[in-house]
């Protein structure tokens, strides 16, 4: 019995050793956030074969004869051996070609030991050998890199162009299968690309610069009257309050929706970069301007278009591609009940979760929510001129679409003058955005993190100082229109973005009077 079983250790000893396992790191989007992907492959001798496991899409999958074809053309033998590729942790599901290039390399040098530290390995392959990119590409860095788990990658040079934008990361450009693999074999992972710079205007506060662009492709100049709305545009810019207009058809509301965002407040880098992450994700190219987005869904839009949803993977909405610029509903009371309830997520924390089966994430929502509505069903109630067609119960029933609770989230009110013969155009977008940037500085000066739209209850407290004499009228006010604690909390947000506007370092009698004036009526 002994000596069958010596005779026995000496062949299990010589396969342990015959067994090779070398590691590289890749990444995998979860949702909108990367996650850290170890591929690892095992040679050992046996019937040969190629399998890849650790609950790989179809896309890895077909990654085995992507590999096997690249490999194959630039002059490489395939091993006779039976080999596995792990992708791990094997529990979360993993998608994306960029897989492509880790699993070929551990193919290609699977008698070396390849394991790298902290070197990420990223690229699709062609079958002729090159390595390309893929749309997975810069959301995945960034979300890496957003993480602190990212220093250094190994990536396709026709992404150089998009990744250059993410500072922080060094990169290595590759743009063959045989190019990565004499990295390899010579050791060579300096990186060899430079960063972007932007060309845009630039303000520096502190450590961070704030970028943004003076282009108005609409003007507020084309937009004839409408002094009080124009007012209301410039401190919802400034300080990006939530921002309601009401009037007849025809009056200028989309005009003034569409303008807003080329004077709004500018942006970090970390804000452009995070904008154009969410571009990617939706199949766009970004342009990295330094101009904030603006998302205008229709009223028939449904809940998993505006928020988010998907049957087995979650993807984002509207309101996430309007995250740091303007979410727009136009004619508001149209929009479903349940497309406007669940938009107070969002307006109050600034977030939106979804949960499905298969996936449950989370993603900001740092949106400026800005709707037009009419008055009526008809459009004519506020008319001096045209007679209103509705009837008082189809009136109220329009208006009572919008619950208050939903409305209490919204910080400036504007009811839109009629037009007449006699509107003139009397201020301009670049004037407008010079009082925008006026106002931002303040509240930089003032060592404000968030703008004044979206400060929380204890940064209202630390930064809406109030004189005495805006004390007063704001007490009153309280009493006589019974205001709800966020109501007042966001007059006081208001009435700091006008003090910001008049250059007064505490909110003053005439800042809160007219913050007031632009409260709800009903």
């Amino acid at each position: 019995m002994n000596a069958q079983v010596d005779s026995g250790t000496p062949p299990k000893t010589e396969a342990k050793k015959e067994a090779i396992v070398n590691r590289l790191t890749c990444a995998t989007l979860e949702g909108v956030n990367a996650q850290v992907i170890e591929v690892e492959a095992t040679f050992t001798k046996g019937l040969p074969g190629f399998s890849v496991v650790g609950l790989a899409s179809s896309d890895i999958q077909e990654a085995k004869e992507r590999s096997k074809a690249a490999l194959m053309t630039n002059g490489f033998t395939f091993p006779p051996l039976k080999i596995t590729v792990n992708l791990s942790p094997s529990d979360i599901s993993k998608k994306g070609t960029h897989i492509d290039l880790a699993i070929a390399l551990l193919i290609a040098l699977h008698k070396r030991d390849i394991q790298e530290e902290g070197l990420f390995v990223f690229g699709e392959l062609g079958l002729d050998g090159r390595v390309k990119t893929s749309s997975m590409l810069f959301p995945l860095i960034l979300s890496l890199k957003e993480q602190r788990l990212i220093k250094r990658a190994i990536v396709p040079k026709e992404a150089i162009m998009h990744l250059s934008h993410i500072s922080g990361v060094e990169f290595i450009t590759v743009e063959t299968l045989d190019e990565a693999i004499t990295l390899f074999n010579e050791g060579a992972f300096a990186a060899n690309t430079q960063r972007f710079d932007y060309h845009s205007e630039k303000l520096p506060f502190g450590e961070v610069d704030y970028y943004y662009e003076k282009k108005y492709a609409h003007d507020f100049g084309d937009v004839k009257g409408q002094g009080i709305a124009k007012r209301a545009s410039v401190i919802a810019a400034a300080g990006m309050h939530n921002f309601l207009m009401e009037g007849s058809p025809g009056c200028g509301k989309s005009m003034i929706a569409k303008r807003l965002k080329d004077i709004l407040p500018p942006l970090t880098e970390e804000e452009i970069l995070s904008i154009a992450k969410h571009q990617f994700l939706d199949g766009i190219t970004p342009n990295f301007s330094a101009i904030r987005p603006i998302r205008a869904p229709h009223h028939t839009a449904t809940s998993a278009s505006v928020f988010g949803g998907g049957s087995t993977q979650a993807k984002i909405g509207e309101v996430a591609l309007a995250n740091h610029g303007i979410l727009f509903f136009d004619e508001l009371p149209h929009f479903s009940k349940q497309v406007l309830e669940a938009l107070r997520e969002p307006l109050q924390d600034r977030k939106v979760h979804i949960a499905r089966v298969n996936a449950k994430i989370e993603y900001e929502a740092d949106i400026m929510f800005v709707a037009a509505q009419n008055p009526c069903p008809c459009g004519n109630l506020l008319s001096k001129t045209k007679a209103c067609r509705c009837s008082e119960i189809e009136i109220k029933r329009y208006q009572n679409k919008l619950s208050d609770p939903f409305l209490d989230r919204i910080d400036l009110f504007v009811v839109m003058q009629e037009v007449s013969s006699e509107d003139r155009s009397d201020i301009t977008s670049s004037q407008m955005h010079e009082a925008v940037l006026k106002a931002f500085r303040m509240q930089k000066v003032r060592g404000q993190e968030r703008l004044n739209g979206k400060l929380s209850e204890e940064e209202i407290e630390k930064y809406c100082k109030l004189d005495s004499e805006a004390e007063k009228i704001l007490e009153g006010a309280i009493r006589r229109f019974a205001l709800s604690h966020r109501s007042i909390a966001s007059i006081k947000k208001v009435g700091r973005t006008i003090a910001d506007l008049n250059a007064h370092e505490m909110i003053e009698r005439a800042d809160m009077l007219e913050a007031l004036s632009y409260r709800r009526r009903r």
